[in-house]
């Protein structure tokens, strides 16, 4: 069940789509995904998952071009996550990362997830948002199905945040 299509107005007043992404999107996202990977901020996806998970994947549309991205993952009946959240360098600062992030939440809400999730390593991002820091061992649906398997498993960096979806009101705005 994806939200369909919303339009949305920036902190610099230019007007943006955040939309379910589509196949054509591909390898824009990709590309987006690999630049940060390559930084070493976020685990690598291949164009092949990206196409398998392509249903839950949301991005923000700027002039027919993908300014950013992220998922939201499924892990159990109460928890989902957000991962893969990105924000082109040339289009940071005018709220993308919230505006999609805002989405997933409002998406995570609509088909019953009590709890959603992400492993960050900006925690005031979604702080401000509501998510509060947790421990990873808190978390052992992520443990099991993604983290057991990632290279860094024994050395991982990353902040894990949560956000009780029962007890927060977001705004979609």
């Amino acid at each position: 069940m994806q939200i369909e299509n919303r339009e949305i107005t920036l902190s610099d007043g230019q007007t943006a789509l955040v939309r379910p992404a589509r196949t054509q999107d591909v390898e824009a996202m990709h590309k987006l995904l690999a630049y940060y990977a390559s930084q070493g901020n976020l685990l690598p996806r291949s164009t092949a998952d990206l196409y398998h998970h392509l249903r839950d994947f949301y991005l923000v549309e700027i002039a027919g071009e993908v300014a950013a991205t992220a998922g939201l993952e499924i892990f159990t009946a109460e928890l989902g996550e957000v991962r893969s959240l990105v924000v082109d360098p040339g289009f940071q600062r005018h709220g993308l990362g919230r505006h999609l992030c805002l989405r997933l939440i409002e998406e995570a809400r609509a088909i019953g997830l009590s709890r959603l999730m992400a492993l960050t390593y900006v925690p005031d991002f979604f702080h401000n948002l509501g998510f509060r820091t947790v421990e990873i061992a808190t978390l052992p649906e992520k443990v099991m199905n993604v983290c057991r398997a990632c290279y860094k498993f024994n050395r991982c960096d990353e902040i894990a945040v949560i956000l009780n979806l029962n007890s927060v009101q977001q705004s979609s705005s």
